[in-house]
């Protein structure tokens, strides 16, 4: 069956961990998770330490929903135990901040999605289902506010750390280009003219020759290497 607002086929049962300190946020989000599924269980966590336990206790969360400013947790420091301790759970940030360093800092220490909490209704629910389809979701209008890219360095995957981008074949390069660009399998085949699948094909000969575990680290070695892969083509 697939949702009608948001057209994606009804997902199996899944556990999102909300975290907020604010319960208004908190239900609003709840709210947005029952509109793109009823398969979706949100669970709901005000603090840190709160959400922290959830995790350790419930092995089974899908998906994790974090403000970075809330009671007991440090900002990066906070995402830098989540990664290490949950490394398998994806994490979407929901945040005030609408700074494109503090974007880039999101993206850098591992997740999969960027809100601002100025988004509306309707976007929440755009970038949620993209995350949820296995794309990424962070607003480019934002990092390109100031000119700057993902790619800095100084992290495990980068080019600038040693990777050679010339095993990659064009195609390839195309591929990974748009998926750090944030665009859908969808939308990359009809960009290509080839088919979803000759475009997951794509990405896992790029995995394998980059040595990337999953798709999430294919996806954020992406994100912080736009213009290495484009510059290359």
């Amino acid at each position: 069956m697939v949702n009608t607002k948001t057209g994606l086929a009804e997902e199996p049962s899944m556990k999102i961990l909300i975290a907020d300190d604010h319960w208004v946020v908190r239900e609003s989000l709840k709210q947005v998770t029952k509109q793109l599924s009823r398969n979706f269980e949100p669970i709901e966590a005000a603090d840190f330490n709160e959400a922290l336990a959830i995790l350790e206790q419930d092995r089974g969360i899908g998906l994790m929903l974090i403000d970075l400013i809330m009671p007991g947790f440090a900002e990066f420091d906070g995402l830098r135990i989540l990664r290490s301790r949950f490394p398998e759970i994806p994490i979407v940030v929901i945040s005030i901040h609408d700074d494109p360093e503090y974007v880039l800092d999101a993206i850098s220490h591992g997740v999969i999605g960027y809100i601002p909490k100025t988004a509306s209704a309707e976007e929440i629910i755009r970038s949620l289902t993209r995350v949820i389809s296995g794309e990424v979701s962070f607003p480019r209008h934002i990092i390109e506010r100031s000119g700057l890219e993902p790619g800095r360095g100084g992290r495990r995957g980068d080019a600038d750390g040693g990777v050679d981008l010339d095993v990659l074949t064009s195609r390839e390069r195309d591929v990974l280009a748009l998926i750090g660009e944030g665009t859908p399998v969808s939308k990359i085949a009809i960009k290509l003219s080839i088919s979803p699948q000759t475009v997951r094909v794509h990405l896992g000969n790029a995995m394998k020759k980059l040595d990337l575990k999953n798709r999430e680290e294919a996806i954020h070695f992406a994100v912080n290497n736009v213009r290495a892969l484009v510059g290359g083509s």
